[in-house]
């Protein structure tokens, strides 16, 4: 008897995400997996360059972060800027020059202080437990749980994470589920009890299934 796959753990557990699933392999012809290709497409490769698309991708379009993301690079001669250099900027250069807020300039240089301090240890961070990682990044101003729920998720590839405060998977949870109202963050992770220790895998499905359902893949 062949072993049970992830998917077909979560079709047993909860027959509604059964669905999104078969929705989503159906559609793009090969089940999901948790790696750093089903993610943010401009992802850079080091701990801080994740944080600092990151930050730039709170609450706007995925189209609207990768062009401000573009402009940063490229004002920094197409890479990341090291901590230091970003801190020797001058904010609101910076902020008009790549069209940042001030919210997002300030969290910037606050990731850069703390990474230059020592308060944010980045090489220690794939040896913490989820929670401890969670910890270190909201002490940083402007970062919050959903921001550092994306960089366990999409860059140390854990794999039980659910971004219950996300907007897209609360919006696919109200269709899927028939739902009267958009569900809070907390039903969301109610909900989400039953599909451990596969979280994020469910919640891949889930950011697809939309796309989907509008006629994408």
């Amino acid at each position: 008897m062949p072993a049970e796959t992830p998917e077909d753990y979560l079709r047993r557990v909860d027959a509604v995400l059964g669905g999104v699933i078969d929705d989503v392999v159906g559609a793009v012809g090969v089940p999901l997996s948790v790696s750093r290709d089903s993610g943010v497409p401009d992802l850079p490769a080091e701990h801080y360059g994740v944080l600092v698309r990151a930050i730039v991708g709170q609450n706007i379009s995925n189209v609207a972060a990768q062009a401000i993301f573009g402009r940063i690079v490229e004002r920094y001669g197409g890479r990341t800027p090291t901590p230091e250099e970003l801190l020797a900027d001058e904010p609101d250069a910076l902020r008009t020059a790549v069209g940042l807020s001030r919210a997002k300039t300030a969290s910037l240089r606050s990731l850069a202080e703390h990474v230059i301090s020592g308060e944010l240890e980045l090489e220690r961070l794939p040896e913490l437990p989820d929670d401890e990682v969670v910890a270190q990044l909201t002490a940083i101003k402007g970062i919050g749980r959903w921001t550092a729920e994306i960089f366990l998720i999409f860059h140390l590839l854990r794999p039980d994470v659910l971004a219950v405060g996300d907007l897209e998977i609360r919006r696919t949870v109200e269709a899927a589920y028939k739902l009267s109202e958009l569900p809070k963050p907390a039903e969301v992770e109610q909900l989400g009890e039953a599909w451990r220790p596969q979280r994020t895998l469910a919640g891949m499905y889930l950011w697809r299934w939309r796309a989907v359902q509008r006629g994408g893949a």
